[in-house]
């Protein structure tokens, strides 16, 4: 597989690059130490030219900066506009003390959408996505406004991110029901250390032909193995929120990815992505990238293809307690109705 190797986003004729360019980390950062400007745009001409075509920010980032550095970008090589596609996010609020200026509500639904295509320069953006699931907002009001947006043109698709399950099915039904545009993608966290999405949303994604697009595949970095057992706090910056990944699951985790990568000539963040990649549904992966040289790494993970067993290998390493019923379903349901035979390539478990 290369990074020109395309795919199509869920039920669309969307096609984007199989790896997309997170850009949270650009411009000042004091958490994420991130890239300056000059940098950003390095990043962004290595992806493009290696074959990326999919970028991903939103405006929240930087407080708009991320979006305002790649608005410049664009300013400065207009031919490539049409050529890119281009995810941001709202429900991010920029305004401290306007209740209207986050969320999903039309009123700040439109605000935040005006003020992204201003910071980035453009006059539509291909990938519009719900940052995160608003309790305040019924589901049919973000919809119905992301459907108007498609109409008018300032969005092509539709997307969810941080949304559970349930608000996925209502509104996949909702937009086919009452002939809306449709809920392309979902992005959600998905990594070896993080797979509890494997319970809801990624059968709801199946089940509507969702395209799935995985952020945080190395875990806060842990899975770059930076992290070690006598290593727990290799740099200030991400500490705080990698603590969360880091226990003796996630270093056995670890031993078993090095001894995977050493068969397969790679990196254990490479076996990291690649598992990520390899995964049903998973349409596009986000990875981020501060210097060049991060971003470098994490493309050569694209030449990396796990063979079965290394794949059955991890999976069964880190398989996760899934929420009731998804665990139920998936052992005492199949016992109870299948009667000892296998349906589907589904077979019961010993009991």
């Amino acid at each position: 597989m290369t990074l020109s190797s395309y795919v199509t986003v869920g039920r669309t004729g969307l096609r984007v690059s199989p790896l997309c360019l997170g850009t949270m980390t650009f411009g000042p950062s004091p958490t994420w130490g991130g890239a300056e400007e000059a940098t950003s745009h390095q990043i962004m001409d290595t992806f493009f030219d290696a074959g990326g075509n999919f970028i991903d920010t939103a405006n929240g980032y930087g407080g708009g900066a991320s979006e305002e550095i790649i608005g410049s970008y664009l300013a400065a090589n207009p031919g490539r506009r049409d050529r890119l596609v281009i995810a941001t996010k709202f429900s991010g609020n920029l305004h401290p003390g306007d209740p209207n200026a986050g969320g999903g509500g039309r009123k700040a639904i439109i605000q935040q959408l005006e003020g992204s295509l201003r910071r980035l320069g453009t006059d539509y953006i291909d990938l519009y996505w719900q940052h995160n699931f608003d309790r305040h907002t019924p589901i049919e009001e973000v919809m119905a406004t992301l459907d108007d947006q498609v109409r008018l043109g300032k969005v092509r698709y539709i997307g969810l991110s941080s949304n559970p399950g349930w608000a996925v099915a209502t509104a996949a039904t909702m937009a086919e029901f009452r002939g809306w545009a449709p809920v392309a993608a979902l992005q959600v966290e998905y990594s070896l250390l993080r797979r509890t999405i494997e319970g809801e949303l990624v059968p709801a994604a199946r089940h509507f032909d969702i395209g799935v697009m995985p952020w945080s595949p190395l875990a806060m970095g842990v899975l770059t193995g930076k992290y070690t057992r006598d290593d727990l706090n290799p740099e200030s910056g991400r500490a705080a929120f990698a603590s969360r990944y880091v226990d003796e699951n996630a270093f056995d985790t670890l031993d078993l990815m090095a001894e995977i990568a050493a068969d397969h000539d790679t990196t254990v963040a490479n076996v990291a992505l690649a598992w990520v990649r390899q995964r049903p549904g998973v349409t596009s992966t986000l990875i981020g990238a501060r210097t060049l040289d991060q971003l470098n790494a994490n493309l050569t993970s694209v030449d990396v293809t796990l063979d079965d067993a290394a794949m059955a290998r991890l999976t069964e390493q880190t398989t996760p307690i899934l929420n009731y019923p998804a665990e139920f379903l998936n052992t005492g349901a199949v016992v109870y109705q299948q009667g000892g035979t296998t349906i589907n390539g589904v077979t019961p478990p010993e009991v």
